[in-house]
């Protein structure tokens, strides 16, 4: 993958020793071919616990990641679970609760979770987390436990650039019309709507659902559809800057791989898959409409091997990402903080 054109005010960044107090000291730079995404930050001597530097840097690190999106914090000694979540905590704050579920994940320590439960062979288009729900994570956390046997990164693509590189007359229409999320919730195909909502109570995930602004309607065999109309760009709250976030892309049926595509196609008419999206009036988003997208979000992705104790931070709104298959054992942890919901946002196009 190609670099791209540097955003204003990020050229400028090159390695450097920062001290941060007489024993410690950080390297701030780039991996080799990335000149932007992601800030690279790695300790001059081994053994320095990242939780700990963090909270004596926090303000810094806040601006650098508004500035860049994403920092991968490289060669600290982070071993196992819980101190991932110490880490994450001193980033970010109290660690969210997965709710609102798009992908099937498994709770492996407080709430530090398995990044996605999906079969290994299949790839995970870019997506901004719970892009389609009422509220999100403003940050998200990726910690590499086993480095990947073959495979398995997790590429990122910077969204205002993805904003900028769809063509105008498409972004024009989606300001307008919006984006509808129609999702099918069963114990066939999918997750359940107790595995989304967390709760087993069909009066608590109404009171939910309705209060998160989605349509809902009860279907035979304990089946849930759930409508949610929402914008497809916001403003930035910190930076002010235009994006693409929303799950236009991800959720519709042909951004998934051929095969799942086509079994799906078979169970399923159009209006029971698991998920779908339409643009916010109800109509069909034009085929061509999705290439140019997928084409945008591919043409901004950059990727890089995991190491063992890598911790990736984003700014959720900033970056997406996504996963590519892989061969071997892989064991990346998930941590999401700060959430946030459309209303607290600047004004964005309407």
């Amino acid at each position: 993958m190609t670099q791209k054109p540097s955003l204003p005010g990020l050229g400028s960044v090159r390695p450097r020793a920062v001290s941060v107090d007489t024993e410690i000291t950080v390297r701030r730079g780039h991996l080799p071919g990335l000149e932007e995404l992601p800030l690279l930050i790695e300790p001059e001597r081994p053994g320095v616990d990242l939780a700990t530097w963090v909270r004596r840097d926090r303000a810094t690190l806040d601006r650098e990641l508004a500035d860049t999106g994403g920092i991968l914090f490289r060669g600290f000694n982070v071993e196992g679970p819980e101190a991932f979540q110490k880490a994450v905590e001193a980033l970010g704050g109290e660690a969210l609760e997965y709710k609102e579920r798009s992908s099937p994940r498994s709770e492996v320590s407080g709430r530090v979770y398995t990044s996605t439960d999906y079969p290994p062979d299949q790839p995970i288009f870019l997506h901004n987390e719970n892009s389609y729900a009422h509220r999100w994570p403003s940050r998200i956390f990726f910690y590499c436990e086993v480095e990947p046997g073959e495979g398995g990164a997790t590429p990122i693509a910077d969204v205002r650039r993805v904003y900028r590189r769809i063509p105008e007359a498409i972004r024009s229409t989606f300001e307008e019309r919006g984006i509808l999320y129609r999702r099918n919730f069963s114990d066939l195909v999918g997750l359940s709507w107790r595995t989304v909502f967390q709760s087993d109570s069909r009066e608590e995930v109404e009171r939910y659902a309705t209060a998160a602004g989605y349509q809902i309607e009860w279907l035979d065999g304990d089946r849930l559809r759930t409508e949610r109309r929402a914008p497809a760009v916001l403003r930035h709250p910190q930076t002010g800057e235009l994006i693409w976030f929303n799950h236009g892309t991800f959720f519709h049926l042909s951004t998934l791989p051929e095969t799942v595509r086509e079994g799906l196609q078979a169970l399923f008419p159009l209006e029971d898959l698991p998920n779908h999206t339409y643009y916010g009036d109800g109509g069909e988003i034009e085929a061509a409409t999705m290439d140019a997208l997928r084409e945008a979000y591919r043409a901004e992705t950059v990727s890089f091997p995991w190491r063992r104790g890598d911790v990736l931070m984003l700014d959720n709104m900033l970056v997406a990402h996504g996963r590519e298959p892989f061969q071997g054992p892989r064991r990346i942890l998930t941590a999401m903080t700060e959430p946030i919901a459309a209303a607290e946002l600047p004004e964005a196009p309407q």
